[in-house]
């Protein structure tokens, strides 16, 4: 291998690898993990509102990304910045919001174009995570180093001209019409991007909505409900470590083998939180029929109230499920029966679903 920490690794191999990705291991993992990923997707597509649970999973996901690289903020600021029109919102929530922002114009655009995942692409995804008009990095001495020691542990490529070269490689690879099992094409780029490390910032959480984004263009999901970040960080230093292994030895099993594990542990997780999300709603509606006025009473509102852990007046307007006054009153009832507890943030009083927001927050 050519790789050392002390250059910039400008002899990056480029994609596909040399080595062979699609060992015996490998693909057993990867027809486990691709099982359950369509089990995941079934599951997801049954709900009879899917917002309830694309909601808080990209929440979620934005949230554990975002703290991977040490942007952290709490689950209540988090959801009370999504529904309070509130302007003080501090700097990291604002930031974790971004990344769900940038996810969903990720969504957005898939289609939109013969090839969905550029160069072009990564660069607007990144700007939106960083609200930053800068693109490729063009500095020199870009180097990921020891926290405590700041000993280089990775020198990635310099020279805007190759590091667009590299992406378009890797725009290539992703968009190649090839028999390659996607889950492994998805692993195998992954740790591309993250070599190539094209940005000054906002590598780690771009190429973590890649790979959302990648498995929805496959058609392996159809909403980003996957939530891996939670896997990663949970495994934070195996994650860095197998990165590593692959630049300076060439070990791309172990690596693909740990990105599969994860979208096969995540998969099971969300389907178990799906059921959860759903047991809830059932025994919601039971004590909403039992409690409330046949007037407040409608599937419809109890459907909304799960859709993200805060609710407000708006909501029900925008809905059309009814006017600003009766709305209100609505709120009231549901507080009343103990299914919400009402919060002031600024001038807005807020609706929280308690047992949804227990349930998320786990």
């Amino acid at each position: 291998m050519s790789y050392s920490p002390d250059k910039p690794y400008n002899t990056l191999p480029p994609l596909p690898p040399e080595a062979d990705i699609e060992t015996t291991a490998v693909l057993k993992a990867a027809i486990s993990a691709n099982r359950v990923l369509a089990e995941l997707k079934g599951k997801s597509e049954s709900l009879p509102n899917p917002s309830m649970l694309v909601n808080s999973i990209t929440l979620q996901e934005a949230k554990s990304s975002s703290e991977i690289e040490n942007v952290v903020t709490t689950n209540d600021k988090l959801f009370t910045a999504l529904s309070a029109d509130d302007t003080h919102v501090d700097p990291q929530t604002k930031e974790v919001l971004r990344y769900r922002q940038a996810l969903w114009q990720g969504v957005e655009r898939l289609g939109k174009e013969e090839q969905s995942l550029t160069t072009g692409l990564f660069i607007s995804l990144m700007q939106i995570i960083k609200e930053t008009t800068e693109g490729i990095r063009t500095d020199p001495g870009t180097v990921i180093a020891n926290p405590t020691t700041r000993q280089t542990i990775y020198w990635p490529p310099e020279g805007e001209a190759l590091i667009r070269n590299f992406l378009e490689n890797l725009e290539h690879y992703y968009n190649a019409d090839d028999d390659v099992d996607p889950l492994i094409k998805m692993a195998v780029a992954h740790y591309q991007f993250e070599a190539i490390h094209p940005f000054e910032d906002g590598n780690g959480r771009t190429g973590r909505l890649m790979i959302i984004l990648y498995l929805i263009d496959k058609g392996l999901l159809h909403q980003p409900v996957l939530y891996l970040s939670d896997a990663i960080i949970s495994q934070k230093q195996a994650y860095y470590r197998l990165l590593r292994a692959v630049t300076e030895n060439g070990e791309w099993e172990p690596w693909i083998l740990f990105m599969l594990d994860a979208v096969e542990t995540t998969s099971r997780q969300t389907m178990h939180q799906i059921s959860e999300i759903m047991t809830l709603l059932e025994s919601t509606l039971d004590l909403a029929r039992e409690r409330l006025p046949d007037r407040v009473y409608s599937k419809e509102l109890i459907e909304l109230i799960f859709e993200q852990p805060y609710c407000k007046v708006k909501h029900l307007v925008d809905r059309g499920i009814a006017k600003r006054q009766t709305a209100a009153d609505y709120l009231r009832e549901l507080e009343d029966a103990g299914l919400l507890k009402s919060k002031q943030v600024g001038r807005e009083n807020l609706f929280l679903n308690v047992a949804l927001y227990e349930l998320l927050a786990t």
